[in-house]
């Protein structure tokens, strides 16, 4: 079995389309496995599951890192929102708030975000699905720097241009659909290079597109109501992909989105 060294690790779950007693228990499995970032939004309806497995945990608070998102629709009373979603996690502050995807009133809303940090609701904020057109409008209009993007990103949609646009920002990009999404995940993890890469290290499918992203300093986050899968994905670091492997994902890349929103 591979050690689950896991310092600096930069590894996140998404608990998209997880409900109750599915969403607590997979927060469960993840912060037993030793992981401790997890990934929400107002939009999942599940915020109260997240807390609660937080708080039901034997983990510091200070060890786990919760993101939430503001929805469009919440935009215009966005201070509202905020304080909503603190109380559904009920877990003192929240790690990171993002803005969902760009809207009317995107910066304002930005704006009421950076008050919450500086009331102490939130410790930090950041924005998803943003590219570099709408990062050239937005960032000139806020005080605060987004800390974080989140966009979509896998081996058939990669992003090539817009990461290191981010990067050089000072921001993190984070990735969503690390496996290709809905009805596209069998045909990513079965495909032929990548699979033969996986043969090559001993590993699986799942761990060589995880270990790409972060190979290229995108972090990522894998959703899974599976213990087991929880545990592999957070098992990366005992083995690393070489360049003309990279090479090969990479040449995998057919500009092709999956999912708007």
């Amino acid at each position: 079995m591979r050690r689950n060294i896991r310092g600096g690790v930069q590894i996140r779950i998404s608990v998209y389309s997880l409900f109750d007693e599915e969403c607590y228990n997979s927060v469960t499995a993840l912060l037993e496995a030793g992981g401790r970032p997890i990934d929400t939004v107002y939009m999942y309806h599940n915020e109260a599951a997240v807390g609660r497995a937080v708080r039901d945990s034997n983990v510091p608070r200070e060890e786990i890192f919760v993101i939430t998102k503001l929805y469009p629709s919440q935009f215009a009373d966005a201070e509202d929102a905020i304080d909503e979603a603190l109380q559904k996690l009920d877990i003192g502050y929240i790690d990171m708030l993002l803005l969902h995807h760009p809207g009317e009133g995107d910066v304002q809303a930005y704006l009421a975000m950076e008050q919450a940090v500086a009331d102490g609701k939130v410790r930090s904020i950041g924005l998803s699905n943003c590219y570099i057109e709408e990062l050239e409008e937005f960032l000139p209009q806020v005080n605060i720097t987004p800390a974080l993007v989140q966009n979509e990103i896998h081996p058939y949609y990669q992003e090539n241009d817009v990461i290191p646009y981010i990067q050089s920002k000072g921001i993190v990009v984070q990735g969503w659909y690390p496996f290709g999404g809905r009805g596209y995940t069998s045909e990513l993890l079965g495909d032929e290079t990548i699979s033969a890469i996986a043969q090559s290290h001993g590993v699986t499918s799942a761990q060589v597109i995880l270990r790409w992203n972060l190979q290229k300093g995108v972090v990522v986050i894998p959703g899974s109501s599976n213990p087991e899968h929880i545990r592999e994905n957070l098992d990366l670091f005992d083995f690393e992909l070489t360049d003309d492997e990279m090479q090969l994902i990479n040449a995998l890349d057919r500009n092709e989105k999956h999912d708007w929103y």
